[in-house]
Parts: structure tokens; sequence; C-alpha cells
């Protein structure tokens, strides 16, 4: 590792994906490119977390599909979600019996899971990983602040979590866009003490990112 970023010599390939997200998500530009536009939040389960867990399978699912390959062929899944015991990713992941990973990075669990996977690639210790994370606006609500059915006034300046997964099936060989490094950030506190302002907190580290960051993909 350098100055934060692991550099990967024998680049990965990330040869499918696939992705879903509900109706408010798909309602702006960003619905277009979504693999799977969902018109019921609650993806015909009875609960907000059976609907996050679906989703999460949903996409893992999708990319072996897309890929061509047959669940058998995936060596490890890595993925994670922003439940306690991260129970999405658990319950998705028993569905398709091969080694699991489970990693929590709240915003940042889906660079981490292509990070590991990619690092677990290049050191030829796997030939192909699923990485993979989901959310739930309504699940989310439940876990960090109040849940849906009180009735509480949200404050103006609160977050909407995105309900959506995703999926990359990362492989050592293939055609596909080459993950060539990650860098990994460091825990800095800027003293924010609002609970409710995550956007305060998150705004300090997208502001500083460098240049070289736009290096980590290429074809």
């Amino acid at each position: 590792m350098k100055h934060q970023t692991i550099y990967f010599k024998n680049a990965p390939r990330i040869i499918a994906t696939s992705s879903i997200a509900g109706t408010k998500e798909c309602e702006g530009f960003i619905g277009r490119y979504v693999e799977t536009a969902l018109d019921d939040d609650m993806f015909g389960e009875s609960t907000f977390e059976k609907a996050e867990c679906k989703m999460l399978s949903h996409v893992i699912h999708g990319a072996i599909e897309n890929a061509g390959l047959d669940r058998h062929e995936i060596d490890m899944i890595v993925s994670g979600d922003l439940l306690n015991q991260i129970i999405s990713a658990s319950f998705a992941a028993r569905d398709f019996s091969v080694p699991f990973l489970g990693v929590y990075g709240a915003c940042s669990t889906m660079a981490e899971s292509l990070a590991v996977s990619a690092a677990f690639l290049d050191g030829g210790h796997c030939e192909k990983v699923v990485a993979a994370t989901g959310s739930h606006f309504a699940s989310a609500e439940r876990q960090y602040r109040y849940p849906l059915e009180l009735g509480t006034t949200r404050p103006p300046q609160s977050q909407w979590t995105v309900t959506a997964a995703g999926a990359s099936l990362l492989a050592r060989e293939g055609n596909g866009v080459k993950v060539t490094a990650a860098t990994l950030g460091k825990v800095v506190d800027y003293g924010i003490t609002d609970v409710n302002n995550m956007g305060a907190a998150m705004a300090p580290p997208i502001g500083k990112i460098e240049p070289r960051c736009e290096l980590l993909w290429n074809y």
C-alpha cells in the first residue's frame, strides 16, 4: 500500500452487474439506468426488512445470470447493508451456499465490497466474486431515526436513504471495466454533533477527493 492506495497488479474486471431501485429513486434520470425498477417498494413482501433482503438476493442472482454463470461457479460473495448484524446480506447469502464475507461501511459499503473482492482476486485466492450491497428507506428510518409508524416530523436537512440494491460480478479474467486500485479513507472527527445532519459529516471528505481517484477505473 502506498499513500492509502492499493494497486492491483492483476487488475480484476467487472464482467457483469445488476441493479434494482424503488419508485422514488426511479423518478429521476437515474431510473433509465436501473435494470429492475420497482412499482412497489415492498417488493411483494410483508416487511421492509424482507423487501430489502429480497432486493439484495435479486441483484446477486441477476449479476450471476447476466454473466452467464451458475451460482456454483462463484467463489465468494462480499456484501453488506445498513441493518444490525447486516442481516439482509447474511440472509441473502444463505440462499447461495457459497463462502460469504459480510462488510459494513454505511454509505461506503459497495466501495468496500469492491475493494475486498478485488484484493482476493488480485491475490489469486478466487476466480469469481460477487460484490453487493443494498438498503431500504423505511428499514433505515427504523434503524437510525424514527419508525415511520410513529408519524414523526422529519427535519428539513435529514437524509433520504435509498431503496435499492446493486451487485457486481468480478473475475480475474474477462471483458469489462478493470479495477486497478482502491484508496482507503481515514477516520477524521470534524466535530459534527447533530445526529440528524449526516450531510455535514459527509461533505468534507467528498470535497477532498484527490484527482488520483479518477484513475481507479479504466477499460
